[in-house]
């Protein structure tokens, strides 16, 4: 007997929340690995186990992100300086920036000019 895709998916679905919650202790139950390389649902407050059998189980990890390396290498102290304000003037009182410039638009746009302040390190760009 053959049922429609709908069916069995709301089958499978009934069935996992039925294995969500212990029986005996009403506990969310979470998957475990024996020794042996098999997979249960294991109740963490009572020796509960529901075996996992014919079943693929997943596992997503979150992979830990690259660290941005500085455009210029940390070379910021090579660069030209000029006297510039800088935008948290308030805070750090700066009044002297590094600064470097690129073509990163069409050739008709102005460069843009990228700061570094030199009191406080807080970035910026001019276009």
């Amino acid at each position: 007997m053959s049922l429609p895709v709908d069916e069995l998916r709301n089958q499978r679905n009934r069935g996992a929340k039925m294995l969500s919650f212990c029986p005996h202790c009403h506990n969310m139950l979470v998957i475990s690995q024996a020794d042996s390389g098999a997979y249960a649902l294991q109740c963490g407050a009572c020796p509960y186990a529901f075996p996992i059998e014919g079943v693929e189980v997943y596992d997503r990890k979150t992979l830990p992100r690259k660290e941005v390396d500085d455009v210029l290498g940390g070379g910021w102290d090579n660069v030209d300086q000029t006297a510039v304000q800088c935008p948290n003037y308030d805070e750090c009182g700066g009044e002297r920036a590094y600064f470097f410039q690129l073509q990163i638009r069409s050739a008709d746009e102005p460069m843009t000019t990228f700061y570094k302040c030199v009191s406080c390190g807080n970035r910026w760009r001019e276009n």
